[in-house]
């Protein structure tokens, strides 16, 4: 692996970096939320179950043709497989489509410690939230504000900057949830909201809710988009991909399990909404730290913890694309992340008045921009990068080389091969056809005529596999 691209300093400062790109804001909200209006306890069971199915073996396969590429997202899966580098283009264009929003709702949190720093919410937290993003230049200032702060970390490179920042900032974060955790627990009825979030109620188990379950786990492990392809391919040959693969599912549940905790008690403690979406980080939990005891103190302590999950996040979104430019385009990672940072900065404008002066401009598809750029990426491009994965490491990559990859040839064991390679092929392909599916509108009666003419096809493929001799172990 050429030094030019850089290299993780250690495994540790890989699982950091890469669970920092998975923590986001989407722990911080939509899981306690999701949990908690569908079947508490009862969700989380069926969500550890399908981070364990899906998350970890598309966490694998992404790294393992990261490291195996070693390249960008496009050149790694060229470098593997000529002629579908178009999949990694793909997860490059849905990253850089992610960063230019998610950069603005970034910006809104650096205002927001700003807020608590300098005394706190006074007045109705939703005029202030309402105003405040509607007022056109101060929110695309703060959006600038993330975009310089996250390509200064990128622009140190892959050791000295991404992986020191994830190493300060992944232990801190840790920390502060905890902090937040412990006050929220012991807040008055407090009890009623870990019941709400964790209480098992099996009735409310529906296929949607697997659905809802199926789609959190996919889009909080940053998976689809080439973030894992491009962190895998700045590792060492020595790096154990299946402990990883493990590891950094496991360290985005317990955040997610702790934001739950840390929300949701305190949220049902002064009798307020809990299913409040993303407004209950700017909204619902402003009312509440404005009534609590040293609620600045707290205020503050969490819009920092939330600041450092979307940088985590921020960074890997721009490091994709940066990569991509680098290894394509030869150009050194200075010029690449500057060139890359003023597009972004560019788009924040428009993404940024998507709630301001371009707020009645619905001319995608009936939607503002900011949200016909969500509805892309996530309901057509994310699902769509997944199972093209699926397809890729089940049907296309040979199996002996993509065993060596895994196993480091042969020095680690891995006696679940076999079941995992059947398990991407057939049950991760189900699955994310299943979530583009309902993602562009196929009715539910004809969900199971589709799944089953791509199950079909699947075994298809399977008994060609099997007459040119190809096995799975």
């Amino acid at each position: 692996m050429s030094n030019e691209r850089g290299n993780w300093g250690s495994s540790v400062g890989f699982v950091l970096a890469a669970a920092g790109s998975a923590i986001g804001l989407g722990n911080l909200w939509k899981f306690p939320y999701l949990a908690g209006k569908n079947g508490g306890g009862a969700f989380v069971i069926v969500y550890l179950s399908l981070v364990v199915i899906l998350g970890f073996s598309l966490m694998l396969g992404e790294m393992a043709i990261g490291r195996r590429g070693k390249s960008d997202a496009y050149g790694s899966y060229n470098n593997i497989k000529k002629g579908w580098g178009f999949v990694g283009m793909m997860g490059i264009l849905c990253c850089f489509v992610i960063y230019s929003y998610y950069v603005v709702i970034a910006g809104w949190i650096v205002k927001y410690i700003g807020l608590f720093l300098s005394g706190g919410l006074n007045g109705d937290p939703v005029d202030y939230f309402s105003t405040f993003i509607s007022s056109g230049t101060t929110p695309i200032v703060y959006s600038i504000i993330m975009v310089v702060a996250t390509a200064l970390i990128v622009l140190k490179g892959v050791s000295g900057g991404i992986e020191k920042a994830s190493k300060i900032m992944m232990p801190t974060l840790f920390i502060f949830m905890l902090v937040i955790v412990v006050r929220s627990v012991t807040l008055p009825n407090a009890m009623d909201g870990i019941k709400y979030f964790l209480k098992p109620d099996f009735s409310l188990i529906t296929p949607k809710v697997i659905i809802a379950a199926l789609g959190q786990v996919f889009f909080s492990l940053s998976l689809g988009m080439g973030a894992m392809i491009t962190y895998g391919s700045y590792l060492s040959p020595e790096t154990k991909l299946v402990k990883s693969a493990f590891c950094i599912p496991v360290l985005d549940t317990i955040i997610a399990l702790l934001a739950g905790l840390a929300i949701l008690p305190a949220v049902f403690s002064f009798g307020l909404e809990p299913t409040a979406g993303p407004g209950l980080i700017f909204i619902t939990l402003p009312k509440v730290f404005s009534a609590m005891p040293f609620g600045n103190v707290f205020g503050v302590i969490f819009f920092v913890l939330v600041l450092f999950a979307a940088l985590t996040s921020t960074i890997s979104l721009l490091e994709v694309v940066v990569s991509f430019v680098v290894d394509q385009f030869k150009l050194d990672r200075k010029k690449a992340t500057v060139l890359v940072s003023a597009l972004i900065a560019l788009l924040v404008i428009p993404n940024s008045n998507s709630f301001g002066s371009m707020a009645e401009l619905k001319v995608f598809f009936g939607m503002n921009f900011f949200d016909f750029l969500c509805y892309l990426t996530d309901n057509i491009l994310l699902p769509a990068g997944g199972l093209l994965l699926c397809v890729f490491v089940g049907f296309v990559w040979d199996k002996e080389d993509l065993k060596n990859e895994v196993t480091n040839h042969g020095e680690v064991k891995f006696e679940m091969f076999s079941l995992w390679i059947v398990g991407v092929k057939y049950l991760g392909i189900q699955l994310l056809s299943l979530i583009l599916l309902q993602a562009v509108g196929v009715q539910d009666e004809f969900l199971v005529y589709a799944l089953g003419t791509i199950f079909a096809v699947q075994i298809l493929c399977g008994r060609l596999e099997a007459k040119r001799g190809v096995k799975a172990v």
